[in-house]
């Protein structure tokens, strides 16, 4: 396959580029600044030489002083390094430095203030369907998901596996983020029931049998290590008592369809409903990342249960969005849409559903899911 044009916009100063690992972060930047310096802190013998003297890189840059761009890759694993960028940066403010990582947890936890502001904070996602075009297939990217080093496997399976067993497992357990990696792993599975729900945390340490405050830090983790997100409660000009929950996601189907467990007791479609429901939050992140115009993204549900998968509110427009793994629309499909549209009229609702017509139905616009993936682009609206 060639390589994928990304809607990831260039920057004109030095920016963090922040996601999670497999999502192109450093064939995106080596590819668009061919010419930079790469210092790769994977490089376990660079690695050694940069946490014992930070402050040799200055010496580094001092010796390729025609250089424009800086790419330093996995910064978090040298968080004091961010101190001698920033004393580079405002020493010679010509040269670019990108740095990227794949968790600010590090760097949090060592008090860093992300170069107090002289850097832009970006994050890159997996694949949008408007990038892969042609390359796009629903059923595909519910299945296996859109990471990109997962994409391009010769064994999609068998690699999106090992991503999950080596990364997001090892990799804790690696870093020293949890006293009990058998814990964790109860954790990561009894979670992935949460997946496009409200978050009951209380529940979860039930589940899990542990302290309520360990699975707030297990959470914290999955977050900081950007492999999940919560969506919070759309409460602007409320005339209803609201649920409380945030929702949960993991930040690509694949991941959670490969966590969530499945057996004689566990319904297809609802695994398939939450996988959907994923797939269109993490492309809607992605879109309002890469957009110029910042815009909120939430859910909205009340205390009675009626709820709104998705809002979406800013300049662009304001859009109540229902999705359904369904092929039909059925009349009582947009009855949580009519609700939200009682108290907020001036907003647009959309129903996405896996069906190939478009339709208005109770004033709701119906569209298959599908079709508005593909195109759902930065720096545009919704529809």
């Amino acid at each position: 396959m060639d390589l994928i044009k990304r809607f990831f916009p260039m920057q004109q100063q030095s920016f963090f580029l922040f996601g999670p690992r497999g999502t192109g972060k450093s064939t995106l930047m080596h590819t668009t600044y061919p010419h930079a310096l790469s210092i790769d802190l994977l490089d376990p013998q660079l690695l050694r030489s940069l946490s014992a003297r930070p402050e040799s890189l200055s010496d580094i840059i001092a010796g390729n002083s025609t250089v424009g761009v800086v790419i330093i890759d996995e910064i978090q694993k040298v968080p004091a390094l961010l101190s001698v960028v920033h004393a580079l940066i405002e020493k010679n403010k010509k040269i670019t430095y990108i740095l990227t990582g794949s968790s600010a947890r590090k760097i949090k936890r060592a008090g860093v203030d992300l170069l107090a502001g002289r850097a832009l904070l970006k994050q890159l996602h997996p694949f949008m369907a408007a990038e892969l075009g042609e390359h796009f297939s629903l059923e595909h990217a519910l299945t296996f998901g859109l990471i990109p080093v997962v994409f391009g496997a010769a064994d999609i399976k068998q690699s999106l596996q090992a991503y999950v067993g080596l990364y997001i497992k090892e990799e804790v357990q690696a870093e020293g983020l949890v006293r009990s990696l058998e814990n964790f792993s109860r954790f990561l599975e009894v979670i992935s029931y949460s997946h496009a729900a409200t978050l009951n945390v209380t529940n979860i340490a039930r589940e899990c049998e542990v302290k309520r405050k360990t699975v707030e830090n297990y959470i914290d983790i999955l977050e900081d290590l950007l492999l999940a997100f919560k969506l919070p409660m759309f409460t602007k000009r409320a005339q209803r008592s609201l649920s409380v929950h945030p929702k949960f996601y993991f930040f690509d189907a694949g991941v959670f369809r490969t966590l969530r467990p499945k057996g004689m007791l566990d319904r297809s479609e609802e695994i398939d409903g939450a996988a959907l429901e994923g797939l269109v939050v993490q492309h809607l992140r992605a879109w309002n990342d890469y957009s110029i115009e910042k815009h909120e993204l939430a859910f909205w549900r009340t205390r009675s249960g009626v709820e709104v998968d998705v809002i979406v509110y800013g300049p662009l427009g304001f859009w109540a969005i229902e999705v359904k793994n369904a092929t039909k629309v059925h009349s009582q499909d947009t009855k949580p849409l009519e609700t939200f549209l009682q108290d907020y009229p001036m907003a647009q609702g959309i129903l996405l559903y896996r069906g190939k017509q478009r339709l208005v139905q109770n004033n709701v616009l119906c569209i298959p899911c599908e079709e508005f993936l593909l195109h759902l682009q930065p720096n545009n609206p919704l529809i």
